[in-house]
C-alpha cells in the first residue's frame, strides 16, 4: 500500500507542479489585462461557477449523457464493421477505403445538416459524437484483429477449430490492446463534439450554457464550463484506462520509464 502511494505521488507531482505554475501565470496575466481583455482570474472563475453550480451541473449532465451515448454508438458500429472487414476480404476492399475517405469530409460542416435532419433534441448530438469517435476505434480494432499470431491460428486450424473459434480465442484477444488505444483517442473528442453540436443548435447542455453566458458577457462562466468539460474528459479517459487494465490483465504494462 505504501509503495502504491509513493508511486502515485511520484507520478502526480510533476503535472501538479506544472498545473500550479499555469494557474499562477493565468492569475498574473488576468490581473494585468483584466480591464482591456475581460479575462477573469482563476479565483473569479471558481467563485462565479460555484454560484451558478445549479445550472452548470444540469448542463454538465446533459452533455455527459450525449457524450456517453455517442461513444457507445460509435463503439458498437466500429466493432461490427471491424469484424465484418476482418471476416471478409470483399468487405475490406469495398468498405475500408470508404472509411478512410469519410475522414476527409469536414465533420464540423456536417453538424448544421445533422441538426436539420434530427432536430434540436439529443439525437444530433449523439450522432455527431459518434461520427467524431468512430474512426479511431474502428481502425484500432481492424489493425488489432489483423495482428493476431499466425502460428497460433495455424495450430488451432490443425486441431479442427472453426473460423468463429479462432476469432473468439485468438483474433479478438489480440485486438483488445489496439481497440482500447483507439477508444482512448476517441473519448478525448467526445465532449468537444457534443459541445460543438450544442453550439450549432440546442436548448440545454454545456455548449448552450457557454453560448448563453457569452451573450451576457459572463466570461467567468464560460471559463468555468471549459474547465468542467476538460475535467470530465480526463475522468472519462481515466475510466477507459481502468477498464483496459481490468479487461487485459495478461498484458504487461508499458515501460514508459525504460531507458534507450
Amino acid at each position: 500500500m505504501r509503495a502504491s502511494v509513493r508511486r502515485l505521488l511520484r507520478s502526480a507531482w510533476p503535472p501538479a507542479l506544472v498545473f500550479a505554475v499555469l494557474v499562477l501565470a493565468w492569475d498574473l496575466i488576468a490581473n494585468a489585462v483584466h480591464a482591456s481583455l475581460s479575462l477573469p482570474g482563476p479565483w473569479y472563475v471558481v467563485t462565479g461557477s460555484w454560484r451558478d453550480r445549479g445550472d452548470l451541473a444540469a448542463a454538465m449532465w446533459v452533455t455527459t449523457e450525449e457524450a456517453l451515448l455517442g461513444i457507445a454508438l460509435a463503439v458498437l458500429c466500429a466493432v461490427i464493421l471491424a469484424l465484418a472487414v476482418d471476416w471478409s476480404r470483399a468487405v475490406r476492399r469495398s468498405i475500408y477505403p470508404l472509411m478512410v475517405l469519410s475522414q476527409t469530409i469536414p465533420l464540423i460542416a456536417l453538424a448544421p445538416v445533422v441538426v436539420i435532419w434530427f432536430g434540436f433534441g439529443p439525437a444530433p448530438k449523439i450522432a455527431i459524437v459518434a461520427l467524431f469517435t468512430f474512426f479511431a476505434v474502428a481502425v484500432g480494432t481492424i489493425q488489432g484483429l489483423g495482428s493476431a499470431d499466425p502460428d497460433t491460428m495455424s495450430l488451432l486450424r490443425t486441431m479442427g477449430a472453426s473460423r468463429a473459434q479462432i476469432l473468439w480465442r485468438v483474433r479478438i484477444p489480440s485486438a483488445l490492446p489496439q481497440f482500447f488505444t483507439g477508444l482512448k483517442v476517441g473519448v478525448t473528442f467526445s465532449y468537444v463534439a457534443a459541445i460543438f453540436a450544442e453550439y450549432v443548435g440546442a436548448t440545454q447542455g454545456l455548449g448552450y450554457y457557454m453560448s448563453t453566458a457569452n451573450q451576457y458577457f459572463n466570461t467567468e462562466l464560460v471559463f468555468g464550463a471549459v474547465i468542467v468539460s476538460a475535467l470530465l474528459t480526463l475522468a472519462l479517459f481515466g475510466l477507459v484506462v481502468a477498464l483496459e487494465r481490468a479487461v487485459i490483465r495478461w498484458r504487461p504494462p508499458a515501460q514508459v520509464n525504460a531507458r534507450w
